[in-house]
């Protein structure tokens, strides 16, 4: 694998999964970055007239009454129903679970290869966040395990969950976000030749 194509999936899954894990004061630097249209000439995935319709969505961080920080406690948090549940077994189990059987095939594939996430509190692996940076990580680390993660842990799921997060969110900086990372993961798998494990989805 070319070092440039590692260095473009290794900034760009630091970039979103950083976006889409942490509440946006403690992202602040990265809401800064794509809600002003510095990203657009960096960004090395899609057409200008793709990238600049997504930074027009990016730089929209409130609406009417809603902050970007209460979309974000609405679209991850709760206390009301997520409208994008972000974690994969939400959408791989048929009960739509947290912990589900996926998120276990994950933590085992991460103990397998040593992988070990510090996280805060008792939460699946299997954000979608926590993936997309752990796609970072083993980019730069054991990129010969690339393909392996996206194909079985990301890739089966993860556009249906992007799609409800574009298309429900009600929060034109979340749906700029979905669609920013949907035309990222689609050059990721282009690029690498991945072909996703295909796995029923029920959410």
């Amino acid at each position: 694998m070319e070092q440039h194509v590692i260095n473009d999936i290794s900034l760009t899954a630091r970039i979103l999964g950083a976006a889409f894990y942490y509440p946006p004061a403690e992202k602040s630097d990265i809401v800064e970055l794509l809600s002003h249209k510095n990203w657009v000439a960096e960004w090395p995935y899609g057409s200008d007239d793709e990238k600049q319709s997504i930074a027009t969505l990016l730089s929209q961080t409130s609406l009417n009454e809603e902050t970007l920080t209460q979309a974000y406690q609405r679209l991850f948090i709760g206390p009301y129903a997520l409208p994008a549940p972000p974690w994969g077994s939400v959408y791989l189990d048929n009960e739509n679970v947290l912990f589900g059987n996926s998120t276990l095939d994950l933590r085992e594939w991460m103990l397998e290869h040593g992988i070990d996430i510090a996280l805060t509190q008792n939460e699946p692996e299997d954000h979608f966040g926590l993936i997309v940076m752990m796609v970072a990580w083993i980019a730069e680390t054991r990129p010969v395990k690339l393909n392996e993660l996206l194909a079985e842990h990301l890739l089966p799921w993860a556009y249906r969950y992007l799609e409800k997060m574009s298309l429900q969110s009600a929060f034109p900086y979340y749906e700029g976000l979905a669609m920013l990372a949907t035309l990222t993961l689609k050059n990721w798998q282009s690029q690498l030749n991945v072909t996703p494990v295909e796995k029923q989805l029920f959410c």
